[in-house]
């Protein structure tokens, strides 16, 4: 599964790691967070390093639905069930800002960008309810949004919140920009280097998988941060979600939709070698606790084939996000590290301006800075929701451990081979295990999470395991793609 933007990318270029070599500031991730943080601290003069585990936007930002938006599906109105309107104020005010740099960055760098409004909508009269809660929300916090009864649109909706003049992009040309720009300030972009471990200090002890380097201060923009202190794999939830592109014959909606209720719609359009394409997504779920992802991707094929006839699939994809209990990103220092490492971690899908939030309030922090926004998000307090929810979160994950073990143990071992694309999950004296074969190749690895030791399933449509826990994901030969594990499973034939 390869998304669009991924497929259409221009090379991107990069330098050579060199190990036992001094930075002021590492960055881990060569996503949009990663990017920007890394030119920030360049044009201030500091020596940084970005590395990057596989390569430049290989994670959420090159799998992104690529929305730049302050009306964010029913996100404002869930936030306020989890703060106070203050804080919920400062969350958008960061929000705006980020919008409004990452627009300025793109005009004068030639990034294309497209101006749209975007939708809140119910795709049931269910949802009703949802839409004019994000509509209170929307006005409560200052946005100019209105209450639409209907759509121009060929699939059903029963209501809708709009913010007009919002904003698209092809995420892979602003990574492009960005990285040129990084190198050309300075600093050095590196791939295939995955950071495994970090000892703070002055300076601190950065240890890869290709030799160590050190840093005086050093940001985590992995997705979810790969060091366990501060627990923010219990904090939030890993969650999967899908999207593909589609040639459709004749007009498609020219706005960005995201539906409020069960399961998810989230549609716009991206322009291709002079062609509209249509872009479909949803269906998200926790990291591997669904027994069929490729199913949920079948589903999205059956809707828009239902109301887009005669579209035709040129590219399908997912991505990983992180929700954090409390709604609202974690972004600043890691507890016990000495104040010398950061994080940013839990955008929930909107990524696209908070990652630029994220890397402005990091540049503040560090170099000296006022941003009232930040300070008041970074003085927040949990609430009984957050606890709830962060409760919530966590009976799952032991349900989702508890299950797995007793799966693997009562699982009967397979007579053959598995069928192409399919994988087992079994045991071997009680060891789970799992087995699968993939463009005819079968192996055999060991299907307990080296993280915190969860066991993984099989997901039928990336074909990869997936750890129900906190989502860590690895290929079907055990090698680590992503989540807060830090080394490859074990592999055993």
């Amino acid at each position: 599964m390869t998304s669009l933007w991924l497929d259409t990318a221009r090379t991107i270029d990069t330098d050579s790691f060199a190990p036992d070599t001094r930075y002021d500031l590492v960055v881990a991730g060569a996503g949009l967070t990663g990017l920007l943080t890394g030119l920030l601290f360049a044009r201030a003069g500091m020596r940084v390093a970005v590395l990057e585990a596989r390569f430049v936007g290989a994670a959420a930002t090159g799998n992104t639905t690529a929305k730049l938006s302050l009306l964010q599906g029913k996100h404002l109105s869930e936030i306020l069930r989890h703060t106070t309107l203050a804080t919920a104020r400062a969350y958008v005010e960061g929000n705006r800002e980020g919008m409004m740099w990452l627009l300025r960055y793109c005009e004068e760098h030639g990034v294309p960008v497209q101006r749209r409004d975007a939708f809140s909508y119910a795709a049931s009269p269910e949802g009703i309810h949802r839409v004019d809660e994000e509509y209170r929300a929307g006005v409560a916090l200052g946005l100019d949004v209105t209450r639409e009864s209907s759509l121009d649109v060929p699939f059903p909706v029963y209501g809708a919140v709009g913010l007009a003049e919002q904003a698209q992009f092809d995420p892979m040309d602003v990574l492009r920009a960005l990285a040129a720009d990084f190198r050309a300030h300075g600093g050095v972009l590196v791939e295939d280097v995955r950071v495994q471990r970090v000892k703070p200090g002055g300076p601190g002890t950065v240890t890869t998988n290709r030799g160590t380097v050190f840093a005086d201060r050093v940001v985590l923009a992995t997705g979810t941060p790969f060091m366990d202190r501060g627990l923010y794999f219990l904090k939030q939830e890993a969650q999967r979600s899908y999207a593909l592109a589609f040639r459709v014959p004749g007009a498609v909606p020219t706005g960005m939709y995201l539906s409020v209720d069960s399961p998810t719609r989230s549609i716009r359009t991206t322009p291709v070698d002079g062609e509209e394409r249509l872009l479909v997504g949803g269906n998200g779920h926790p990291v591997g606790r669904h027994p069929s992802p490729l199913s949920l991707v079948d589903d999205l094929v059956r809707w828009t084939e239902e109301f887009f006839p005669g579209a035709e699939r040129t590219h399908s994809w997912s991505a990983q996000d992180y929700r954090p209990a409390g709604r609202i990103p974690f972004i600043g220092w890691l507890p016990r590290g000495r104040g010398r490492v950061f994080i940013a971690t839990g955008y929930e899908k909107w990524g696209m301006a908070n990652a630029v939030a994220a890397s402005l309030t990091l540049a503040a922090d560090i170099l000296g800075g006022h941003l009232p926004w930040a300070q008041k998000l970074h003085h927040r307090v949990t609430t009984p929701a957050d606890a709830g929810s962060f409760i919530g979160a966590n009976a799952a994950v032991v349900m989702a451990a508890t299950r797995g073990y007793f799966g693997a143990w009562f699982a009967p071992r397979p007579s053959g081979q598995p069928d192409d694309g399919m994988g087992i999950v079994t045991h071997d004296r009680l060891r789970p295990i799992g087995i699968s074969t993939v463009d005819g190749a079968t192996c055999t690895v060991s299907t307990v999470c080296p993280h915190l030791h969860g066991v993984l399933g099989w997901n039928d449509a990336e074909l990869s395991w997936d750890c129900p826990l906190h989502g860590s994901r690895f290929t079907a030969d055990g090698r680590l793609l992503e989540g807060p594990a830090t080394r490859d499973l074990r592999r055993l034939a």
